[in-house]
């Protein structure tokens, strides 16, 4: 039993940027936006959530930064495809490449400025990020473990994830918002306002994405900064909004899943199976790529995907 609490809460820690970078994507998604650039905004939310981190010892500025670089880079494709309506796929790889190759740069730059091999973040901002411990709660026996024991990440992903689910299905604009992935003309007709919505959803997502780059280098590499922190989870969040049925609240357990598979290695008895470590850390991709397939071959009767998505809207062929 204290294994299985054990794999669980580590599958939750795995998982919760894979929550940030769904949630990010299934906002832009369902605009009819598809951005590939997931990984490129969590690697620049990475840096500048680590630097901020860094130079200021306050947690609350290190996920305030990051969710702005996240807006920032975001901007870059919103202005690509809403405005000047730039291949959407094309537009997202690019973002991609663009925001690893800064994040090394500016990385690279920082080390170089301390004179160390490793920038470390300082032990005040480190304490700021430990799990948290309430009283009373933490110390019951597997529920306490299970729900009260994590870090302040966790818990901001969880409420994150379901405030989009009611922003989405439970607000008029969450509403509009919707309309818009499935149909801008119309909805363009019935006088929402389409660009305006789109500019802010790409955003918002981009924000959220940034935040669990910081996640990344924050909490998984011991708040220890290195090159490529994000590690191609981008990529896995990009397919576990089809996993997630484009739903936010879904997403939470698409990503609980995707967190048990990256961390399975650790708790596989070595001495019942002989498999290789390498064939672990290649199943959560492997496992994507399975879903991208199946997704592609025959639509799941629970999926709500947007009519509209990776497709420009010209007001003008309305």
């Amino acid at each position: 039993m204290d294994m299985a609490v054990k794999f669980i809460v580590a599958a939750v820690l795995a998982g919760t940027p894979l929550l940030f970078g769904t949630v990010g994507e299934i906002l832009s998604e369902k605009v009819g936006h598809l951005n590939l650039g997931v990984e490129g905004m969590m690697s620049i939310g990475a840096c500048a959530g680590f630097m901020a981190g860094y130079l200021t010892d306050n947690f609350w500025l290190a996920i305030l930064a990051s969710f702005i670089a996240g807006v920032a880079a975001a901007l870059i494709y919103a202005v690509l495809t809403v405005t000047f309506m730039a291949n959407q796929n094309v537009t997202g790889l690019t973002l991609t490449i663009f925001g690893i190759g800064l994040a090394n740069f500016i990385g690279f730059y920082m080390l170089g400025k301390t004179g160390s091999k490793s920038l470390k973040l300082p032990e005040t901002i480190t304490a700021q990020m430990r799990n948290i411990h309430i009283a009373g709660l933490s110390d019951i026996p597997i529920v306490g473990p299970l729900l009260f024991s994590y870090n302040p990440f966790v818990y901001l992903g969880i409420v994150t994830a379901v405030l989009m689910g009611l922003y989405l299905h439970k607000t008029k604009m969450g509403l509009n918002v919707q309309a818009i992935g499935e149909n801008p003309g119309a909805a363009d007709a019935a006088g929402i306002q389409v660009t305006k919505l789109r500019y802010f959803n790409i955003l918002l997502g981009g924000g959220i994405c940034g935040i669990g780059g910081a996640y990344c280098s924050m909490i998984i590499n011991g708040g220890v900064w290195i090159s490529d922190n994000v590690g191609g989870l981008g990529w896995i969040a990009v397919a576990l909004v089809i996993f997630a049925s484009w739903n936010p609240v879904h997403a939470i357990y698409g990503s609980f899943v995707f967190g048990a598979l990256r961390v399975l290695k650790y708790y596989v008895p070595k001495s019942t199976y002989n498999i290789p470590i390498a064939f672990f850390d290649m199943l959560p991709f492997l496992i994507t790529a399975l879903v991208l397939i199946v997704s592609s071959v025959r639509k799941s009767k629970g999926a709500h995907i947007p009519a509209h998505l990776g497709v420009n809207y010209f007001r003008e062929d309305r």
